[in-house]
């Protein structure tokens, strides 16, 4: 088996079909319209109009120019806008999806991924009413301990030190013992 075609194996397990569908299905509930009976998801999404109009609806204005025609830097420029307006919105670097990961079909779970990145970060956005994508992101839980309560904490043993209640493993035999021999 040649490297690419190994390469697009392993890129193909990764892929989740149930994450895809639900992807597909929180886009669709945002721009209030089905995708296309018998098209593929990543046929659907892969010239970033679909992505665009996405980012458009929860932050409006975040892509200014769609680029509805014209040859694949025009689509693929949909798929950089997308990309920049993603990250301004919150999403974090390393969740963003390579261009060439959707336009070329190479890696569409990382594109899945950053769907579910941008679905959680919607979370972080008071004025998305919904729907949201994926988990909620948690929040910090700030504890603030006073002074007589961190001085009671230094003299408690903590249980994660481990404690055996003084078992020991004397007397224990297993098989023979050790024999070490000097000067053979």
């Amino acid at each position: 088996m040649s490297l690419e075609r190994q390469v697009r194996a392993k890129a193909a397990s990764k892929r989740d079909p149930n994450l895809d569908k639900e992807a597909q299905t929180w886009i669709e509930t945002i721009l209030g319209a089905k995708f296309p009976p018998g098209e593929l998801y990543e046929d659907v999404i892969r010239d970033g109009t679909i992505l665009c109009q996405v980012i458009n609806k929860l932050a409006p204005g975040s892509v200014p120019k769609i680029n509805t025609s014209g040859g694949q830097f025009k689509m693929m420029e949909n798929i950089n806008n997308f990309q920049t307006a993603i990250k301004n919105y919150g999403v974090a670097d390393i969740d963003v999806f390579q261009t060439v990961d959707l336009w070329e079909k190479k890696d569409i779970a990382q594109v899945t991924n950053t769907l579910y990145a941008l679905g959680r970060e919607t979370y972080r956005h008071p004025e998305w009413p919904g729907p949201w994508l994926g988990p909620k992101p948690s929040e910090e839980c700030k504890r603030d301990f006073t002074e007589e309560q961190l001085k009671a904490g230094e003299t408690m043993i903590g249980l994660q030190a481990g404690q055996n209640k003084g078992a020991t493993q004397a007397g224990q035999n297993m098989g023979a013992g050790r024999k070490i021999i000097i000067g053979k």
